[in-house]
């Protein structure tokens, strides 16, 4: 049978796709990039916001349409945090949560033998052990993603996350070794290590986050290692201090901040004040050279006013992120923040829209002082022609042109001008 995933939502949830599509393969089924083509369509859904659960319930009556004989299997994270919102759905024939993923080849053959619908969605339960079948390579990827951590402990009044997650729990060292050693031989260079709550890596095992850096920085044939997102009062002096150590550690560190305001932060519960993040900020740039700092910020939080808003758009301003992800506050049932007084959709599309003009000026003003620097840039994707884009270790997007051979590879290209996307440079 021809298989067709379709992924929505975060990192975590894109290695987790290409597991079950390594053992799926396994099994014997065929991966297929033609939908229209596949037996079985595999939609693994994102629950971040509601606009999230729209995009997921759009695919799947979207694929159940223009393909209706395919087995349609809804799993993820939407269907994890509200398993009624599979159910629900007529169009998903096979509806899984991400803690039953394992399951997927069985209840597919179940469907094919049966034909009704099935609905199996397994709770998380606390003390549970990490799971999950390491992967191999990284489909139509140059860079491989290295889930080493599930779940968060953290609760922020507006996140239904460790609803959809459970608690957190870590990967062993030996399995981290084991992957990217596997991934390593398969021509992967620069491995991303992420997490549902990455900073909390071996909170459950008695190791930390340095340690499963430390495993990706002696692979010889690994040539660079990247962090997912971290929560910015997880960075200890100490795991800096040891990122420090690890030459091919990229210093790109994309810190969770939500919202610069003090009053905004105690209301989403966040563990931290500005001046603590900025403290961060202040010394990861003076301890690593051409640190860069990308960040999300959320805007229209309940009960955020004019003015802690506009105190959220100076700290950002003085931060000067290099890149900014802007999104307006979403409501998700069953957190604390569903119950507090809401912001209008109007103000909250506004207070988005100014901050990410003021943002994208400053990332504009980062690529600008690139130019007429050489950079080391991992060949990724061809765009058009000989055009190629590859990225920097601290992650700057660079566009140049190479032949194909050098995919994969980490060349020397001069940054001759930039776009609104992009660095743009030749191959020295």
């Amino acid at each position: 049978m021809r298989v067709f995933f379709y992924t929505l939502g975060c990192k975590v949830n894109q290695y987790e796709s290409q597991s079950m599509s390594e053992n799926l393969i396994n099994e014997g089924f065929e991966l297929t990039h033609d939908f229209s083509s596949a037996d079985v369509i595999v939609v693994n859904s994102c629950t971040v916001t509601s606009e999230s659960d729209r995009k997921t319930r759009q695919a799947v009556r979207r694929f159940k349409r223009l393909n209706p004989s395919a087995c349609v299997v809804l799993t993820g994270c939407m269907t994890q945090a509200q398993p009624s919102s599979g159910e629900g759905l007529v169009e998903a024939d096979v509806v899984l949560g991400n803690n039953s993923n394992e399951l997927l080849s069985e209840k597919i053959k179940e469907f094919f033998s049966q034909k009704n619908k099935l609905s199996y969605i397994l709770p998380h339960i606390s003390g549970e052990k990490f799971k999950g079948d390491a992967i191999t390579r990284f489909d139509e990827r140059d860079r491989a993603f290295l889930k080493i951590e599930d779940g968060c402990d953290r609760f922020c009044s507006y996140c239904i996350i460790p609803y959809a997650r459970g608690r957190v729990r870590s990967k062993s060292l030996e399995e981290i070794r084991d992957e990217i050693g596997s991934l390593a031989r398969n021509g992967y260079r620069e491995i991303v290590l992420v997490g549902i709550n990455l900073s909390s890596y071996g909170k459950d095992t008695g190791f930390d986050l340095a340690d499963a850096v430390k495993i990706a920085n002696d692979d010889p044939l690994i040539k660079r290692v990247r962090l997912g997102s971290i929560e910015p009062d997880s960075m200890t002096d100490e795991l800096i201090d040891r990122f420090k150590g690890f030459e091919k550690f990229c210093p790109q560190f994309h810190l969770s901040l939500q919202s610069g305001c003090d009053r905004t932060l105690r209301l989403m519960n966040r563990h931290y004040t500005a001046a603590e993040y900025e403290k961060l900020c202040l010394k990861l740039r003076n301890t690593f050279e051409d640190a860069t700092i990308t960040t999300d910020v959320m805007v229209g939080f309940p009960q955020e006013s004019e003015e802690d808003f506009e105190e959220s758009l100076e700290f950002c301003k003085r931060i000067a992120f290099e890149k900014v992800h802007v999104f307006p506050y979403s409501v998700r049932k069953g957190t604390r923040a569903e119950k507090m007084a809401q912001v209008e959709k109007s103000v909250k599309d506004r207070r988005a829209a100014k901050l990410s003009e003021c943002m994208e000026k400053i990332r504009l003003e980062f690529f600008a002082k690139q130019v007429g620097k050489t950079l080391e840039v991992l060949v990724e994707s061809s765009l058009v022609g000989s055009k190629h884009v590859g990225y920097t270790k601290n992650y700057t997007p660079v566009i140049f042109e190479c032949d194909d051979s050098a995919v994969g590879s980490i060349v020397e290209v001069l940054v001759e001008s930039f776009e609104k996307e992009y660095c743009c440079g030749k191959l020295v």
